[in-house]
């Protein structure tokens, strides 16, 4: 019995693994958020696809992909429900037929304000159970995360001989 207790212990103490903490965070964040979203039919990751959007139309799949951190395949799947249902359009870019211009849909533009109360809500929620302050210097450290600059020192540390 005292070995499963300490299993237990273990377990609950959690992975020294920062990806591992940072999934897992993202996931149950995620996980609340799409529940605040329910009502409106939206995943977190739509609703944030279409607010990228708006701030950024018109936009390419490959500008689009980088602005939300994704990899441009992932993006595409995930853009198929949403031109599905006229949320967004995808059109040749007259002027490099390669590409793919986005944009948001007179629907879309008013799925994202239907969501807008419900995502106030879901931030308000977030910020009751881990504090306005400790928010906001989360924010900061995860606008660090996902810098060029922490890329490039992440990146050249596992080239670099260990301290």
């Amino acid at each position: 019995m005292a070995g499963r207790k300490d299993q237990t212990a273990k377990a609950s103490e959690g992975s020294r693994c920062n990806c591992t903490a940072l999934r897992k965070a993202s996931r149950r964040i995620s996980q609340l958020y799409d529940t605040a979203l329910a009502p409106s039919g939206l995943k977190t990751t739509q609703r944030a696809i279409l607010a990228q959007i708006s701030r950024s139309e018109p936009t390419t799949v490959g500008a689009l992909a980088e602005a939300l951190v994704m990899d441009s395949g992932a993006l595409a799947h995930t853009l198929k429900p949403l031109e599905r249902d006229r949320l967004v359009a995808v059109e040749i870019d007259p002027d490099d037929r390669r590409n793919r211009l986005i944009t948001l849909t007179a629907k879309g533009r008013t799925k994202l304000a239907e969501t807008d109360a419900l995502w106030a809500k879901a931030q308000r929620g977030f910020e009751i159970a881990f504090g306005r302050a400790d928010s906001e210097a989360l924010r900061e450290a995860l606008r660090f995360l996902v810098s060029d600059n922490f890329v490039t020192t992440f990146e050249s540390s596992l080239t670099s001989p260990a301290r």
